[in-house]
């Protein structure tokens, strides 16, 4: 699989073809093997070459410069196959037919590598179901970037909870109250930067202050969108147009995991 997975040959079979002495099975056995490969088995696939890659590169420096210096930047992404893909015949057709899954991505920009995959076999299963094995791998210093369909209430205030750092969309869901106006802080290549500081209750009702960065757009994004709204705990030592750069810096990423 991890042959297959990484182009060495052509396909799966060709990778059995090629070893077939060596794998003991037939090639039957190993495609109904495949076809019923756990997700946690896919998942550790990839820790398992994240982990044997990233001191590889760092030997042959093949690390990238860090995108923020003494944080170790981690972007997380949801991916969902399209609703064509890997579909039974029989279902194609019908209404409220079944998704073929959806996953979290985890990735390390500094080194180019995929790290982690939480895949989920329900494909209508929203993306924020899967944040719980995330927040258990939240480590002090880290920060993390998402867009805002992935950073409910109590992701933020968990990561913050944890000594990590974060720099995502803020969703329309999270409710926050101002602490502070919102101040200019000049402009970006692409429109106007406004911050202030909000506070975000979480469920146990300990109070949480964040830095929110609004962008007014001078073009809408795809989506229609003619402002951005950005919710940070980095200290403000990290400047208002350094936290609207390396979220930027983050949409480069969302075709790092094509299904």
């Amino acid at each position: 699989m991890s042959q297959g997975v990484f182009g060495v040959p052509p396909s799966v079979r060709a990778a059995y073809r090629a070893h077939e002495a060596d794998v003991g099975a037939s090639i039957i056995s190993v495609s109904h093997k495949r076809n019923g490969l756990e997700t946690h088995t896919s998942s550790a696939l990839v820790r398992s070459r994240a982990h044997a890659l990233a001191p590889l590169m760092k030997h042959m420096d093949g690390d990238r410069a860090p995108w923020l210096a003494a944080y170790r930047v981690t972007i997380l992404d949801g991916n969902g196959l399209p609703a064509s893909a890997h579909r039974l015949q029989e279902l194609r057709e019908a209404a409220g037919r079944a998704l073929p899954g959806t996953s979290l991505v985890v990735s390390a920009p500094a080194q180019g590598l995929v790290t982690d995959v939480l895949p989920c076999e329900d494909g209508h299963a929203p993306e924020r179901a899967l944040l719980g094995s995330v927040l258990t791998s939240v480590q002090r210093e880290d920060l993390w970037m998402a867009d805002r369909h992935v950073c409910p209430r109590a992701f933020l205030t968990e990561i913050d909870a944890r000594e990590g750092f974060f720099v995502l969309r803020a969703p329309q869901g999270v409710p926050w109250e101002r602490v502070s106006p919102l101040r200019s802080c000049g402009r970006t290549p692409t429109g106007q930067r406004a911050e202030q500081r909000v506070c975000v209750v979480d469920a146990q009702g300990h109070n949480h202050v964040f830095r929110r960065l609004q962008i007014t757009l001078e073009h809408a994004t795809r989506d229609g969108d003619k402002a951005l709204s950005l919710l940070t705990n980095v200290p403000r030592q990290i400047s208002a147009p350094q936290v609207a750069q390396r979220y930027h810096n983050r949409w480069k990423w969302e075709t790092a995991f094509p299904p």
